[in-house]
């Protein structure tokens, strides 16, 4: 498939903007682990490139996503192996502070009175997530009344 300019320049926009959050942000080093900052930050990159991708119950390919999907795609090719589920993601990741938030953290939303929905932090309070049936992978924003309400933790997965 040949991308669209428009669709290129918010791709490129959004990554631009994402590792100058990640560069400038004011959150320490993981100190314990040089490279897992690094990993986070490859995987919400890997992720944003989704955008467009259309979302697809079950889907963890470039062919189509569900949230939690795109998720363990996108920590998969950045070389981290994570867990399929949300609830399985849930289990495993530390929780983070919104404060500590970094590129790469999962959001964890509940939507229709259960935890039920994922996305990738990528930085001002934006994410990229696979949100429904009838959509496409999409940023989202943390600012929005929706997802500001719904959002129940953040965690980091490595």
């Amino acid at each position: 498939m040949i991308a669209q300019p428009a669709r290129l320049f918010r791709v490129f926009s959004l990554a631009i903007t994402v590792l100058a959050i990640s560069a400038c942000a004011s959150n320490p080093a993981d100190t314990t682990s040089p490279q897992a900052a690094d990993k986070g930050q490859r995987a919400a990159m890997i992720a944003l490139d989704q955008v467009g991708v259309p979302y697809r119950y079950g889907g963890s390919t470039p062919q189509g996503f569900d949230c939690s999907g795109l998720v363990q795609f996108s920590y998969s090719r950045a070389g981290v192996t994570v867990p399929r589920t949300t609830g399985q993601l849930w289990s495993v990741s530390t929780t983070v502070d919104e404060d500590d938030l970094r590129a790469g953290d999962i959001l964890f939303f509940r939507i229709d009175g259960k935890m039920s929905h994922v996305g990738m932090y990528l930085g001002e309070w934006r994410f990229v997530h696979a949100p429904q049936s009838g959509s496409n992978v999409s940023v989202g924003s943390l600012e929005s009344p929706f997802y500001r309400a719904a959002l129940i933790r953040a965690g980091r997965p490595y």
